[in-house]
């Protein structure tokens, strides 16, 4: 397996690392390597602001995987533990967006192909969507169906245990539960 910096994917990933990290204009995102010998495998760590609905003031950490065969083909971001409590993320901490899938045709049409990855998407336009689903999460088509439900009922009034449960994934994230 190419985990290197050699490679030409490893020779971008790097470039785009040193980017992302130099930009002082992406607030809210830190990135760097999870092993210094893998340019391969990121570690990420979302700040939310503390004016975002639901997750303001959280800290989620998460793993930016990419494939040898990067720009073609999508990363794979992972969130570690406390995995959040949303309806864009698999209870495992996988996270479910468009931009992430597979560059060919959804086979159950959901999903134009003009939604999914494309080569030009880079780390810092993954990371930048990812951090807005936090400020606006999508409860249409859930990778956690609890979490798209209860939103559902939040936002129409019904219950609050959407926020309960958001508000714990917090305090956990700060390291306060």
């Amino acid at each position: 397996m190419a985990n290197s910096a050699s490679t030409a994917a490893g020779r971008l990933l790097a470039r785009q690392l040193k980017e992302i990290q130099a930009d002082k204009d992406i607030p809210g995102i830190s990135c760097g390597l999870v092993n210094d010998n893998n340019i391969f495998v990121w570690e990420v760590m979302l700040m939310i602001a503390d004016d975002i609905p639901y997750y303001g003031g959280g800290f989620f950490r998460a793993h930016l995987t990419f494939p040898p065969t990067y720009p073609l083909m999508p990363p794979k971001l992972v969130f570690q533990h406390p995995i959040p409590f949303h309806p864009n993320i698999y209870p495992s901490g996988e996270l479910c967006i468009s931009i992430l899938h597979p560059p060919e045709e959804d086979k159950y049409g959901y999903e134009k192909a003009s939604e999914r990855w494309n080569p030009v998407q880079t780390p810092q336009t993954i990371l930048l969507s990812v951090y807005s689903l936090f400020a606006d999460p999508n409860e249409e088509s859930p990778a956690n169906v609890e979490a798209g439900k209860l939103l559902r009922e939040d936002r129409q009034g019904l219950n609050k245990d959407f926020r309960r449960r958001v508000r714990k994934c917090v305090r956990e994230s700060l390291g306060e539960d």
